[in-house]
């Protein structure tokens, strides 16, 4: 008896140890492979032998590989009528670099799953120069890379802001899908690509590839040894594998399933990552004392001038027109040229805004810079520009050079007599006297007796007669009926006024478009519109006296260019009105003495 109460006891404990065994879930992993070559995915299932609202830690993950895809799914078997469930994670993973790659245990509710481990043919040196243009790698590691990535730089060093250029070269042997190419961005360079991408072909090894090459322009933003991260491919290729993930029908189609329009083969991720390359990058030189940091490999100033008779007028615009040309340099980095250019006194600068350009040129990227400066004198004479001098550093010899553009003389004269005349104020009209009429009869001794036999037969003094009978009876009715007309009251005369005033922004508006079509009549009309709606009380009413009201001798300059153009025709170029004016200004308060001149126009 005593022997069965042992043997029953054993029994319970056996269950009991059992029991608690189920209790805790175990925690699996494995890998669809353990070789893969660089480039290829890794698919990772993660299991749990029972029922979970949790997922497993996988941030452990994040320094050998990407996680490109990741789902999750629960499974219910019942098996000789014992019921099991199971709880599966399953992440696609792309390796960051090659060699033998640790998996570490992943935690998932204070379990853990085993440690594994997968090998990445290859290296990213030997990547780059797979059919790259380096040395041939091994028929074996060439046939385990279906896609070949790499990028070099084409120098090791250079100055800060200067250009360094980043060739990328992707050769593929397989169709590659929704395919991308990016360089990470880094706070310690400006990036731009440079033109578009060049497509060729070529054979490796008996294997036939598909190559790209990109180039990238580097502007370094600070000095040191810089790391340029290495480019990142991401597409999708042909997912040749026919069976299911380790013999699982639950995820053997998780991931790598992605139909393409008109195609019938599956495909899979690819993720793919360059070498990183390394940059020193020098500090600003205490040799380049010029104001302006300009490392580019060489630079052109030029200019022309319109007109080109360096004699002008008074008040005539001269234009001049410079061109910057900087190799290694993009547009953005060269300085406004209207800024450095010297302008002696009594000449007034109003430059453009100037247009920006930048060109591939072989290897390198040229920026262009041009702009217009039109050159107004205030009094004639004879005026001497100084040279336009422009310091650069010079990155291929390292030393700092000078473009320059020579002196140049002007010739001002006075303004035309025509335009002077009509620049003096109209301070009173003068009727010319009328000449001497002829006697409409001869009063020599002996000619009466003729003229007046002339007046009796000709009809002349009476059609005379009745012409002056109907302008007299003509001025009556005019006199009668201004007088049997009611005056309007005050009211009304205000309201009448206020009526057929233009808004001063309406004006104003048709101004600047007036000054685009360079339209003198126009410009002139809507600037007096402008003027009247600005200052109803007391308009302007010519643009000598708008000028005297704006105080502004440019202004005044301009406007009487305008208004002798207006008035003697010719061609009237409405940019420099239109770039001193380019708002509406407020107009000064008029004088009590202040005479107002009428218009030169009606």
């Amino acid at each position: 008896m005593k022997n069965v109460h042992r043997l029953l006891f054993a029994v319970l404990a056996l269950l009991a140890i059992a029991t608690s065994l189920s209790a805790f879930a175990a925690v699996t992993a494995s890998l669809d492979r353990d070789h893969i070559a660089p480039g290829e995915s890794v698919r990772l299932l993660v299991q749990r032998d029972e029922r979970s609202n949790t997922q497993p830690d996988i941030s452990v993950l994040s320094d050998d590989f990407d996680v490109l895809a990741r789902s999750t799914g629960t499974s219910v078997q019942i098996i000789n009528g014992h019921l099991s469930s199971r709880t599966q994670v399953n992440l696609l993973l792309a390796p960051k670099h090659a060699g033998t790659l640790r998996i570490p245990p992943l935690q998932w509710d204070g379990e853990q799953s085993p440690a594994l481990a997968v090998t990445v043919d290859g290296n990213g040196k030997a990547n780059a120069s797979q059919g790259l243009g380096g040395a041939a790698p091994d028929q074996t590691q060439a046939a385990s890379s279906p896609v070949l990535l790499g990028a070099t730089l084409d120098r090791k060093q250079t100055w800060v802001q200067a250009v360094a250029v980043l060739t990328v070269r992707l050769a593929s042997a397989e169709a590659l899908y929704e395919a991308s190419l990016d360089l990470p961005a880094s706070k310690d360079f400006l990036v731009r690509q440079l033109g578009k991408d060049v497509q060729t072909s070529e054979s490796r090894n008996g294997r036939s590839y598909v190559v790209v090459e990109r180039k990238y322009l580097l502007f370094p933003q600070r000095s040191g040894q810089l790391k340029v991260d290495g480019v990142v491919l991401d597409a999708q290729i042909a997912d040749r594998s026919a069976d299911n993930f380790g013999g699982d029908t639950l995820f053997g189609g998780a991931f790598g399933r992605l139909p393409l329009a008109g195609m019938r083969q599956p495909t899979r991720p690819l993720r793919v990552h360059a070498d990183a390359v390394e940059l020193t990058v020098l500090a600003r030189p205490a040799a380049a004392t010029a104001a302006h940091w300009l490392p580019a490999q060489a630079v052109r100033l030029t200019e022309s001038w319109r007109p080109d008779n360096p004699a002008i007028h008074v008040g005539e615009p001269l234009t001049r027109h410079l061109h910057l040309a900087a190799s290694g340099l993009t547009a953005a980095q060269l300085p406004d040229l209207a800024a450095i250019m010297p302008v002696v006194d009594g000449i007034r600068a109003y430059p453009d805004q100037g247009t920006l350009d930048d060109q591939p040129q072989g290897n390198s990227v040229l920026g262009s810079r041009d702009q217009d400066i039109a050159l107004i004198a205030s009094r004639p004479g004879r005026y001497t520009l100084p040279a336009l001098r422009l310091a650069w550093w010079d990155t291929e010899h390292g030393t700092q050079r000078e473009v320059a553009l020579p002196e140049r003389t002007l010739e001002v004269l006075p303004a035309p007599a025509d335009s002077v005349e009509l620049a003096k104020p109209l301070t009173k009209t003068s009727t010319p006297s009328p000449a001497p009429m002829p006697a409409p009869f001869d009063l020599q001794p002996g000619a009466v007796a003729a003229n007046l036999e002339f007046a009796a037969h000709s009809p002349w003094p009476w059609i005379s007669l009745v012409v002056g009978l109907l302008w007299l009876a003509t001025l009556l009715a005019w006199w009668y009926s201004r007088h049997r007309q009611p005056r309007p009251s005050p009211r009304e005369t205000t309201k009448a006024v206020s009526s057929s005033t233009i808004p001063a922004a309406h004006a104003f508006k048709a101004f600047r478009k007036a000054c685009q079509e360079n339209d003198p009549q126009a410009a002139r009309a809507a600037l007096l519109n402008w003027a009247a709606g600005a200052r109803p009380q007391q308009p302007p009413q010519g643009l000598k006296a708008l000028a005297l009201l704006l105080k502004d001798p440019a202004i005044g300059d301009a406007l009487q260019q305008l208004d002798r153009c207006c008035y003697a025709g010719g061609e009237w170029e409405g940019k420099l009105l239109a770039t001193i004016l380019p708002t509406p200004r407020p107009l000064a308060a008029a004088k009590a003495s202040e005479a107002i001149l009428p218009g030169l126009y009606p």
